[in-house]
């Protein structure tokens, strides 16, 4: 199976930053759109970035200009580099993507467990 594992979150102040990282683990045979989704308390799930293998990116526009997303093929892994935090970015933050496993070669999608942001003086 496809383990997506992301690390980074913790507690910060408003203004602070914040650098989230997301690695695929597995027999992977190639990862394509990848994604990072935040998920605050009594909240819908949205998408905060997104990112393809091209470096192709999409940001919601609550975070546009303070957010980016990047991504090492290489190394199954993303990033999402937070900056200017605000207390609104509280939330957990899950990592999306779509992988193909060596075994099947057909492409599933997979979520992280998610790790918390929270923005608070």
């Amino acid at each position: 199976q496809v383990q997506l594992v992301e690390s980074g979150g913790g507690l910060v102040q408003p203004g602070g930053s914040l650098r989230l990282t997301c690695t695929a683990s597995g027999d992977i045979s190639s990862i394509n759109a990848m994604g990072w989704y935040r998920q605050a308390p009594g909240k819908e799930r949205e998408l905060v970035a997104a990112i393809t293998p091209g470096i192709n990116t999409n940001y919601a526009d609550s975070v546009v200009g303070r957010f980016t997303v990047s991504r090492d093929n290489a190394k199954n892994t993303m990033y999402l580099q937070m900056n200017s935090l605000k207390p609104e970015d509280t939330a957990v933050y899950y990592c999306n993507a779509d992988v193909a496993l060596i075994a099947t070669m057909t492409w599933r999608n997979y979520w992280g467990q998610g790790t918390q942001v929270t923005v608070s003086s």
